[in-house]
C-alpha cells in the first residue's frame, strides 16, 4: 500500500512540474518590434498626409503574397524589417488601383540597421532590435513622390512612436 501512495505521490509531482507558467508567450510580451512610418505633407510638415492608394511591396517578392495595401485616409503604417539581415528594400507604390487618375509611382526605399538579438524568454525565444536605423531613397528615372525621410528615431525596439516621417 506504502509503495502505491509513493508511486501516486510520484506521478502527481511530475505532471505538477512539467508544465510551467513559461511555456505560452503571453501577448503582453514583447516580440520583434515592427517599423512605424507616420507620413507627412511636405508642403505643410506639421500635417498628417496619408499617400494616395499606398502599396508597399518587399523587393524580390510578387505584391499578392508579401505586399501591403494601405487603406485611403491611413496616415502611418507598421512594416517588418528582415530579422535576418542588415537590410530590408521595398518598394513604396502610389496611385496604384486602376481607378486612379494619376500615373502610378514607384518610390524604393532602402533600410539598413544593425540587428540585436535580446532573449525573452523559453516560451517566447528571442526577439530583434533594430539599432541605428538608417532610410535611403532609391533615385528614380521619372522622379520620386516622396521630397524627405526623417529618422525620428534610429532604435526600434518598441512601436509606440514613429521611427521614420516621410513628407511627400
Amino acid at each position: 500500500m506504502k509503495k502505491l501512495f509513493y508511486i501516486l505521490l510520484l506521478i502527481i509531482c511530475f505532471g505538477q512540474s512539467a508544465c510551467e507558467r513559461d511555456d505560452i508567450c503571453a501577448e503582453t510580451t514583447p516580440t520583434t518590434p515592427l517599423l512605424i512610418i507616420k507620413f507627412y505633407d511636405a508642403d505643410s510638415p506639421s500635417d498628417p498626409k496619408a499617400p494616395n492608394n499606398l502599396a508597399i511591396v518587399a523587393e524580390g517578392s510578387i505584391p499578392e503574397d508579401t505586399g501591403f495595401t494601405v487603406s485611403a485616409g491611413i496616415d502611418s503604417i507598421a512594416i517588418p524589417l528582415r530579422t535576418i539581415e542588415d537590410v530590408t528594400t521595398y518598394s513604396f507604390i502610389i496611385n496604384s488601383q486602376e481607378e486612379d487618375d494619376e500615373p502610378i509611382n514607384v518610390d524604393d526605399l532602402v533600410f539598413t540597421y544593425i540587428r540585436d538579438e535580446e532573449y525573452v524568454s523559453k516560451a517566447c525565444g528571442f526577439r530583434v532590435i533594430y539599432d541605428e536605423l538608417l532610410a535611403e531613397l532609391v533615385p528614380q528615372d521619372d522622379g520620386t513622390w516622396i521630397q524627405n525621410i526623417i529618422i525620428e528615431n534610429p532604435t526600434v525596439n518598441d512601436q509606440v512612436e514613429a521611427h521614420i516621417s516621410i513628407f511627400h
